[in-house]
C-alpha cells in the first residue's frame, strides 16, 4: 500500500501544481496531476483544481489510489549485481535498457529483470516497483534498487537530504580552461518541446559540479557530481555551458565520434555511495567505464595524461 504524505505550508505560496513539483515528490507531474482531478489530493480536506493557490497555513494531503497487482512480467534477463543483501540491490545498468516499464517499453527494462531476481517495494506503484531513482535509457551506470518499503523511504530521504554521493564520467565536446567548476541553474520542461528540460527562470532548482580528469583536443573527459536530481540534470547543464556530451540525440547533434558509431551519449554513472538502510554502514560502489566508452576514448588526442 503506498503511504498517504502531509505537506504543511510555511513559507512557500503558489499554485497547488508548482508547489507541488518543488517537493521532489516520487511522483510524475501527470500523475499528480490526475490524482488532483480524482480527488487523492487535498488541502486541508477538500479537493481543489490545479490553480488554487496554496496560502500559508494550508496542509496538502496526498492520498495515492490504490494499485492493481503488477501486470509486468518477469523476464530472466541478465543483471549485472554490484552488491545485494535483504534490503538493497545496487545494479550496473548497462547502455540502451529503460528503468521501467512505460509508452512504448512494456518488456526488457531493468524492472522486468528485478522481478525475476527478487522481490521490490512497492512504494511507487505498479510500474516502478523498487526503482528509488533513476538513469536514462542510454546513460549506463549504478543504479540502487529497494527489496522492501522501509528501503525504499530510507533511501529516498537520502536522496532528498543530498546524502548519496552520486559521480559520472561524461565525454563532452570542447575544452576547459577551468579544472573545475559549479553550474547551477535551475531547470524545468521545455516551452516548446514538452518531452525535453531545459534551463528557465521559475524552474527547480539543480547544481551540478564537475571536475575535468582528462583534456583531449577537441573534447573533455569531465567527472561530474550531483547535488541535486532532475530530469535529464547533467546532459541540460552540459549543453546550457555550451558542451554538450558527445553522442546525445538530445541535447547534442552527434552519434558518431571518428570512426565510432555511437548508440547514445557518453554518460556513466561511475561512482555511488549510500547509507545501508538496517545497518547504517556507509557503502560506496565503483564501477568501470564501459567498453564502448573506453574504445571512444581512444580514438582521442589527449593533451596531457591523467589517471582514470
Amino acid at each position: 500500500m503506498m503511504e498517504k504524505t502531509i505537506i504543511n505550508i510555511t513559507t512557500q505560496v503558489g499554485r497547488i501544481d508548482a508547489i507541488l513539483a518543488k517537493e521532489d515528490l516520487q511522483y510524475s507531474r501527470t500523475t499528480l496531476a490526475e490524482w488532483l482531478q480524482n480527488g487523492h489530493i487535498l488541502v486541508n480536506n477538500n479537493k481543489v483544481k490545479r490553480s488554487y493557490k496554496v496560502s500559508v497555513g494550508d496542509t496538502i494531503s496526498i492520498f495515492p489510489p490504490e494499485v492493481a497487482s503488477t501486470e509486468i512480467i518477469a523476464e530472466d534477463i541478465p543483471l549485472d549485481i554490484v552488491y545485494e543483501d535483504n534490503d538493497i540491490l545496487v545494479v550496473n545498468k548497462p547502455q540502451g535498457m529503460v528503468v521501467h516499464p512505460a509508452a512504448g517499453h512494456s518488456s526488457g527494462t531493468l524492472v522486468n529483470a528485478l522481478l525475476h531476481h527478487a522481490p521490490l517495494s512497492t512504494i511507487n506503484g505498479t510500474f516502478r516497483p523498487g526503482i528509488v531513482h533513476r538513469i536514462d535509457r542510454d546513460t549506463s551506470g549504478l543504479l540502487m534498487v529497494a527489496k522492501n518499503d522501509v528501503a525504499h523511504k530510507a533511501l529516498s530521504a537520502q536522496l532528498k537530504a543530498h546524502k548519496n554521493d552520486r559521480i559520472y564520467y561524461a565525454l563532452v565536446r570542447g575544452e576547459f580552461s577551468e579544472d573545475s567548476g559549479t553550474i547551477n541553474a535551475p531547470i524545468g520542461r521545455h516551452p516548446v518541446d514538452r518531452k525535453r528540460q531545459a534551463v528557465q527562470v521559475g524552474g527547480r532548482e539543480a547544481i551540478t559540479h564537475f571536475e575535468v580528469v582528462h583534456r583531449y583536443v577537441g573534447f573533455t573527459l569531465l567527472k561530474v557530481r550531483l547535488e541535486t536530481g532532475r530530469t535529464h540534470q547533467i546532459r541540460v547543464h552540459l549543453t546550457y555551458i555550451g558542451h554538450p556530451i558527445v553522442g546525445d540525440p538530445v541535447y547534442g547533434n552527434a552519434q558518431k565520434l571518428a570512426d565510432v558509431s555511437l548508440m547514445g551519449q557518453l554518460l556513466h554513472a561511475k561512482t555511488l555511495s549510500l547509507t545501508q538502510p538496517t545497518t547504517g554502514e556507509e557503502l560506496r560502489f565503483d564501477s568501470s567505464l564501459p567498453t564502448y566508452f573506453q574504445e571512444a576514448l581512444a580514438t582521442l588526442t589527449p593533451i596531457n595524461q591523467t589517471d582514470i
